[in-house]
């Protein structure tokens, strides 16, 4: 097992691989489905949050040894960078990978806790939340800034934005950051990246008329191109997970 710390946090490491070794018995913090687990522990008066990614199949096992960085240590570089870029993530405290003579078995993302007010999902679920235009107006130039520091966050979905209060402002910090690009993005790219965050016409509506003259664009012409791309992306998504339901069904009745 490979541990790989920030300087900052070198004395946790007998801590962090002995709370690793004892990760099953942690009660899981976040929902996060069958997926991946996350908990939150504290360490000598510091909270750390820490990501264990499922076991990957024998086939990128291979892969993720040999071929492409782990989940944990993409996590791990990519939140380094966005932090040079000045864009707000959890500091990133270590990643851990365990190898066997096939490749990768079991790999683990741990940073700092940040306490947060909501995520972009409040935003859904609960229109008149308290100063609701302001925060999507701030998510939106969020965004935008992104956009112009050339990140494309492929995981740009609901829970994946933490929102923290502070005084009257909002500041927001990526989370789940294991796919990324950075690249030059040009027009469409922008208002793709914006596909799976709401099924929400009227959200929608709303972070395009913001969006717009950030862009100097027309505002209809913003959220039509938004809107369709959203549209074939829930299309897409609606049609596998249904096509996933229906072998599920038939490994049943199979048996």
């Amino acid at each position: 097992m490979g541990i790989y710390l920030s300087k900052k946090y070198t004395s946790f490491k007998d801590d962090i691989l002995t709370i690793i070794s004892d990760f099953d018995t942690y009660d899981n913090s976040f929902d996060t489905g069958k997926r991946n687990s996350i908990k939150k522990v504290d360490i000598k008066g510091t909270t750390f949050v820490i990501k264990s990614f499922k076991k990957p199949l024998i086939f990128n096992q291979f892969v993720y040894r040999y071929i492409r960085k782990s989940k944990a240590k993409r996590s791990f570089e990519y939140a380094s960078k966005l932090l040079q870029l000045g864009i707000k993530t959890p500091p990133s405290v270590a990643y851990i990978e365990n190898f066997n003579f096939i490749g990768l078995q079991k790999s683990y993302y741990i940073s700092e806790f940040i306490p947060y007010d909501i995520t972009f999902r409040t935003l859904i679920d609960e229109p008149d939340y308290p100063d609701h235009q302001k925060i999507v107006e701030g998510f939106t130039k969020f965004t935008f800034d992104l956009h112009e520091k050339g990140v494309e966050f492929l995981d740009h979905s609901p829970g994946n934005t933490l929102i923290v209060k502070k005084q009257n402002q909002y500041e927001f910090y990526l989370v789940d950051l294991n796919r990324m690009k950075f690249r030059v993005l040009d027009y469409e790219q922008r208002l793709k990246n914006f596909a799976r965050l709401t099924r929400k016409k009227t959200l929608i509506e709303k972070i395009a008329s913001c969006y717009a003259p950030l862009i100097h664009k027309n505002e209809t012409e913003v959220f039509e191109k938004m809107w369709f791309y959203n549209q074939q992306f829930h299309k897409k998504f609606d049609n596998e997970k249904r096509l996933k339901s229906i072998l599920l069904n038939r490994k049943y009745d199979l048996k």
